[in-house]
């Protein structure tokens, strides 16, 4: 099974200098743990519900003035609509990492793919695989 065929679509980013504020209600409204960041038409990173609480509590600042940019993960790693559940599974597990935003053939990003969505399309081994690698301790 291809990623296209289990990701969910329609996925939106923010700019870095959304406030956090504003990403929490986001993410509350949508149900989701991660909002990728944009800027000027890249993916800069990637702010999921983790980064909110550890990086922007232990700040020390107004919770209020933070943005985007002072909490979010840099660095993105992304797969492609045209991967197979079982690359897109290995990339999950190498990176210790439960969501990837997915990109098409023009770079363009169309949907992200969750544990979650592995687990209900992928084979069973690989979604086994893949939740056992992502959940456990990183040494």
């Amino acid at each position: 099974m291809k990623v296209k065929e289990m990701m969910h679509k329609g996925v939106e980013w923010v700019s870095p200098d959304t406030s956090i504020t504003a990403i929490a209600e986001m993410m509350q409204e949508g149900d989701i743990g991660a909002i990728p960041v944009g800027e000027n038409d890249r993916l800069v990173g990637m702010v999921t519900d983790r980064d909110l609480a550890v990086r922007g509590l232990v700040k020390g600042t107004d919770i209020s003035k933070l943005t985007a940019k002072d909490v979010m993960t840099k660095g993105v790693t992304w797969c492609r609509d045209s991967d197979s559940a079982t690359e897109a599974a290995r990339l999950m597990e190498t990176k210790h990492i439960r969501r990837l935003p997915v990109i098409d053939e023009k770079k363009r990003m169309v949907g992200m793919l969750s544990l979650g969505d592995l687990s209900h399309a992928a084979s069973q081994r690989t979604a086994v695989e893949a939740l056992k690698s992502v959940s456990a301790h990183h040494a």
